[in-house]
């Protein structure tokens, strides 16, 4: 049995009250059988895999808790599996972690078979083995992959790193999932890698907020090409790489995802994660990675001083390649972008180029304004912790 439980369902009324009586149990190894977990409190144990064919449901006002002195942990959305977690504003779903230290467990990982693009050469569809440390295989050819609901949901202090690249973990990390998967009302909450991190697919996702990750706050590669996101928010404090850290494996594609209404924000005396890497803009562009994005506010990336100091900007593209494909070719689109608080618009990664305003072709592609307004959230109990609310 995956899951062990003692106490009451929520429709349980013990005192007469009216309020709900949460269930406690415990969740563990693999999930092979549909289960709906009532209102309660759960200790998460282990790499729980929900199976293909099998749905898992949370209600909403569930708090899920890891115990990083147990060993690993994590949740697992297998390709075939849904899972079900839609919370509300006022009653969010919240995985968290014992200790509350950043990057004690691995967060939610979910799996599809949506399209994925790493190789200019080989034939779809394409895979590739995840960086999770699990040598899953993920890719395929159903852009409509359908992995479940996420509504409301919270994921705090996750982003365990194992071994750099080849066992690491997000808050959200997202394998080649599809559009038939709903991500809307999400929180990454003071992780220790990425707070969202999509590998391919064809998921889309609205109301995002990435606070205090480490790495960087939305990260994509294998040629990620979501055309229905709104409103992501980031707020970086203490440490933290780029707001945005886009690539394609260093594939020229001829297609890029799409975002509407974006906000990043760094607070004052941020550092990034390491100091002798350049990694401290708002967006960075490498490896062929593209994009529509628009409606954006950038605040707060300034330049980085002390003993290896660095130049902060708004906008970095990594490599030449990357210049002269999609920037020059016109797959980079940036409009109706707000700078404030921030040294430099443009950063060039390497010196064979000089990145400007009159980079971008056509001139439409890059856009700067005073009116952006960047992500729209409604605040609320899924976007508090601890009192504070997170969209500063």
């Amino acid at each position: 049995m995956a899951t062990i439980f003692t106490g009451c369902s929520n429709d349980d009324d013990e005192d007469g009250s009216g309020a709900k009586t949460p269930a406690v149990g415990e969740i563990t190894g693999n999930i092979s059988s549909n289960v709906t977990y009532a209102y309660g409190n759960y200790t998460l144990k282990g790499m729980v895999k929900i199976q293909s064919g099998v749905t898992v449901t949370f209600e909403p006002g569930c708090t899920i808790t890891a115990d990083k002195s147990t060993g690993e942990n994590g949740l697992i959305v297998l390709n075939g599996g849904k899972l079900i977690a839609n919370g509300t504003a006022a009653e969010p779903i919240v995985f968290t972690e014992k200790s509350k230290v950043p990057g004690s467990w691995a967060g939610i990982i979910m799996y599809g078979d949506a399209p994925i693009v790493n190789s200019a050469s080989n034939p779809a569809p394409q895979t590739a083995t995840s960086e999770d440390g699990t040598g899953s295989i993920y890719g395929g050819s159903n852009a409509t992959h359908n992995g479940g609901s996420l509504k409301y949901v919270r994921v705090e202090y996750a982003g365990q790193v194992i071994t750099t690249n080849s066992k690491e973990h997000n808050g959200f990390s997202f394998y080649s999932v599809g559009s038939g998967t709903v991500l809307e009302n999400l929180v990454s909450y003071m992780g220790n890698d990425d707070g969202f991190e999509f590998y391919g697919g064809t998921v889309s996702a609205k109301n995002l907020i990435s606070y205090g990750n480490k790495d960087d706050s939305f990260d994509w590669q294998d040629g990620w090409r979501g055309q229905d996101n709104t409103n992501w928010y980031a707020y970086q404090v203490g440490t933290g790489n780029y707001g945005m850290e886009i690539e394609s494996k260093s594939v020229d594609n001829n297609f890029w995802p799409k975002i509407v209404g974006i906000t990043l924000k760094r607070a004052a005396g941020t550092v990034t994660e390491a100091q002798s890497e350049i990694q401290l803009d708002a967006i960075q562009f490498k490896k062929e990675g593209n994009g529509d994005y628009s409606n954006i506010v950038i605040d707060g990336y300034k330049n980085q001083t002390g003993s290896t100091p660095w130049n902060g900007g708004a906008i970095q593209v990594l490599d030449k390649t990357t210049y002269d494909h999609q920037v020059a070719g016109g797959k980079i689109k940036l409009t109706n972008v707000k700078v404030t608080n921030t040294d430099n618009d443009f950063i060039s990664g390497a010196a064979t180029f000089t990145l400007s305003s009159s980079s971008f072709n056509p001139t439409s592609n890059w856009n700067k304004t005073t009116t952006a307004t960047g992500a729209s959230l409604v605040s609320g109990n899924w976007s508090t912790v601890n009192g504070v609310n997170l969209i500063q």
